[in-house]
Formats: C-alpha cells, structure tokens, sequence
C-alpha cells in the first residue's frame, strides 16, 4: 500500500469514497514527505495525549463532570481517583510504548535502499493497523510489572536517550553552519555579490548574538543581587568571543580556509538564544524590598505580568515547543543529515551556490512530476531508491520520545511537574539548557581544532 498524501491516507482507512475525494482535493506530494508526515501526526497524538496525562486541569474537570468517576477507576483498577492515569508515571508508560514502536520499526526498517520491497511496503503504508499498534503498545505498558523498578530504570534510559537528540540537534547545527559558509564562498567564484550577502548575514547575526546578551544584562540582572546571572552572561559571552577568534585565527585558516565569521555568528546566536531560554527556565528568586514586602528578582517586569496568566503560558509555550522538537525530528532525518552524521559530504567542487541552499537545486523533481497524472497526486521520489534511511527516521523519533517523556516531566523534578507550572521554572530545565549551551560551543571548536590535533586526517567539514 503506497504512500499518499496525509489527509488522503486517513481517509483511506475510511474506505474507497473518503479516499478518493480527499486525494482529489490534496495538492501535489512527495511519497516520502507524505509518509514522514504520518508518522509525525502519530507523534503528534502521543505527545498531546501526554500533555493531558500531566494536567491537573484536566484531571480535576474530569474528576467534577464524570458520573461515577470513582467507581469507574476503581473498575478498571486504576486507583481511586485514577491517578495511575495521570502523572509523571503514565507519561512515562505511554511514551515507553511509543519508544518500542519506533524501535521495533527501527529494526524491521535496517538497510533497506529500495522502496519496492515488503518491509518498505511496510513503512510506507498500513497506517491503520499502524496506529492499532501504537495504541495497544502505549496501553500495554500500564501492565508491566513492577512497575517502581520500571519506572526508576525507564527514567534514566530516558535521560540518556534525551541526551543523545539534543546532542544529535547540535551536530547537525554545527554541520549546517559550516554547509553554510561553504555554499555562499563557492558562488564568490563566479559573483562578487556572494561577498555581500555573507557580510550582510554575518553583520545581523553578530548584532542579533550582541543585542540578546546586552538585552539580558539589562532585564536579568540588578545592580545588587543576580551574581549567577552576571556569570553565566559573563562566561556565554565570553565563549562567543573566543569561537569568533579561533575561527579566523591563522593557524586554523591555513587548515581550513573555508573556517569564517558567518559560522560562528549562527552559533552565537544559539548561544545567545539557549542562554536566554535557561535564564527564562529558572526558579523565580524572591527576596525583600525596603517595605518588607516579597519581591521577585532577576526577571523582567514585564515578565511577571505575562506568566500569571498560567493558561496563556502553557498553551503557547508548549505548543512552540513541541513544534520546534517535530521541526527538529522531520528535518533530522533527511538524506544528508544522516550524511553528515556519519561524516559524509559533497564535495567542494560540486557545490552550486543558492540562497536556499539547504534544498535542492530548481527542477531536479522535473521527471516524477511529468510522470504524476490523473489519479491521487502523488509523485513517487522512490522509484530509482529511498531518498532518506527509513532505520535513522525512526532512530530519531525513538529518541524524541524519550526527549519529550523528560521534557513533559521536567527532567528529574518529575514528581512535582505538571503542565500547568511547565514555564514556571525548574533547576533541571535549567541546566540542561546551559549544558547543551556549552556542549554546542565545544563541538563547533572540535571541528575547528580536530584538523590542527589531527594533521594526517582528512577532515570534510
């Protein structure tokens, strides 16, 4: 059963009709995108149904508006007020039963680099069965037993796993930063202008890094008080001076030439960024003004108003936030991203300059497109071989899973989190940020001194 468009593949669950009038109305799609996307809604579903897992909101109007709610949970024994449903205990069930279907697929997808096999079949298609699974996988998990040695155990695989996305997200904007440079500086060859547009890029992104720290000296940090804030401002800062002078430094041009200002302007900026989501992320500090009276410090004004409207808050964060880790999930699982993991690149000389260089060159989709006619419109990118590995697509779910089981339950300050305080500050939230604050600076500097410890190497990037 081949992939169609997202919407035409749900209809088709429903039979013939929904099928082919949903796909009439469906514009033009790539199979692989449309198979990725149906993953992605699964995702999607798991993560939400998390979030109401981790509400107390939603517990309570389900406690208030349910005739015979107690007797209900104690039917299906899960406790007297259903609380083995909600918490940081279900979130973790639930999302290990997602981990495994990603996992199992992980391993039933190894070296496949054809699309016209049965296990590519597999991949791309069954989606009700599909979800079948995933529901039953997610609701087997509550069965498990003993469950305090699962939970404990689960938890810290789910650290390890958090830890390995985030560390995957900043290779590959490293890898990006450096592809970049890379593409602008080949069209110089040919146009001066690409001079132009790497300066102009380089000039917003040091000014956008710049204005950011200047900005959070100014509202997170006092006169008296916030010493932490002086120094982690002080140290990120400092971090981004010195990857702007080892990128230019002489001695790693002579290695690198293609080393500049414009990488390590992007990775300034997600300095500057990370810095301000941890200072965001902290405990409210509290202390007392010349009245008596508690106040809190270290925070902006302004910000105080915002974040009493919790609802407000929870509900734009979150949904931000879920977007940016499916945006990083789908964009991690392209052709050259798991290409550039593995330390594979095109060569210089192939390099064609573009100002959306991260996508392919105008009308190379030329010939699936003639060959789309009437019918579902689908075109079929992988009649010659798949066009990204269908194992490392759910290698990265499967590690988004775990990323979102930590996140969704603040890290290890699982037993006190629930969605609706999820802004308002935790150390673990914290420091996870600062560290991969620090550990994407030590990455970009590996890249750029790896070729100075290791003169004999060959190194791509």
């Amino acid at each position: 059963m081949s992939a169609q468009c997202c919407a035409g593949q749900l209809a088709c669950c429903c039979g013939t009709a929904g099928c082919s009038l949903c796909c009439g109305c469906c514009p033009k799609i790539r199979q692989s995108r449309s198979t990725r996307t149906m993953y992605a809604l699964y995702f999607i579903l798991v993560v939400l149904l998390c979030c109401v897992m981790m509400s107390k909101t939603v517990a309570n109007e389900m406690k208030e508006h349910i005739p015979f709610y107690e007797d209900i949970c104690k039917g299906i024994k899960a406790g007297d007020t259903c609380e083995k449903l909600v918490g940081y205990s279900a979130v973790y069930r639930v999302c290990f039963g997602m981990a495994c279907f990603f996992f199992i697929f992980c391993l039933l997808t190894l070296k496949i680099n054809s699309s016209k096999g049965c296990r590519a079949h597999i991949h791309n298609g069954f989606w009700f069965f599909k979800l079948l699974l995933l529901g039953a996988m997610c609701s087997g998990a509550f069965f498990i037993p003993d469950q305090e040695t699962f939970l404990n155990a689960w938890r810290y695989v789910g650290a390890v796993g958090g830890f390995i996305f985030i560390g995957i997200q900043l290779i590959l904007l490293v890898e990006f930063a450096h592809k970049w440079n890379k593409n602008w500086t080949a069209g110089t060859a040919t146009n001066k202008l690409w001079y132009a547009a790497l300066a102009l890029v380089t000039l917003i992104m040091y000014s956008v890094a710049t204005g950011g720290l200047i900005l959070m000296a100014v509202f997170y940090t006092q006169k008296d008080g916030c010493l932490e804030n002086k120094i982690l401002l002080g140290l990120n800062g400092g971090l981004c001076l010195l990857i702007s002078a080892v990128a230019i430094s002489p001695c790693v041009q002579n290695r690198q030439p293609h080393s500049g200002l414009l990488q390590s302007g992007l990775i300034s900026c997600y300095v500057t960024y990370l810095t301000f989501s941890a200072l965001s992320s902290k405990p409210v500090e509290v202390a007392l003004d010349e009245h008596g009276k508690n106040v809190t410090i270290c925070v902006p004004e302004f910000g105080q108003d915002l974040y009493r409207d919790e609802n407000l808050v929870t509900g734009l964060g979150t949904t931000l936030l879920f977007l940016c880790i499916l945006y990083s999930c789908l964009t991690s699982t392209t052709r050259s991203s798991s290409d550039a993991l593995q330390g594979r690149y095109a060569a210089p000389e192939l390099e064609v300059a573009r100002c959306c260089f991260c996508f392919g060159p105008d009308g190379e989709d030329t010939e699936e497109q003639q060959n789309v006619k009437e019918g579902p419109r689908v075109i079929y990118d992988e009649k010659r071989g798949t066009v990204y590995s269908y194992s490392y697509f759910h290698f990265v779910f499967f590690l988004a899973s775990l990323y979102v089981m930590m996140t969704v339950t603040s890290w290890f300050n699982y037993e006190s989190a629930n969605i609706e305080t999820f802004f308002s500050g935790s150390w673990s939230i914290f420091w996870v940020k600062m560290a991969s604050c620090w550990m994407c600076v030590l990455l970009y500097l590996a890249t750029l001194v790896a070729p100075l410890c290791c003169p004999s190497r060959q190194f791509s990037v």
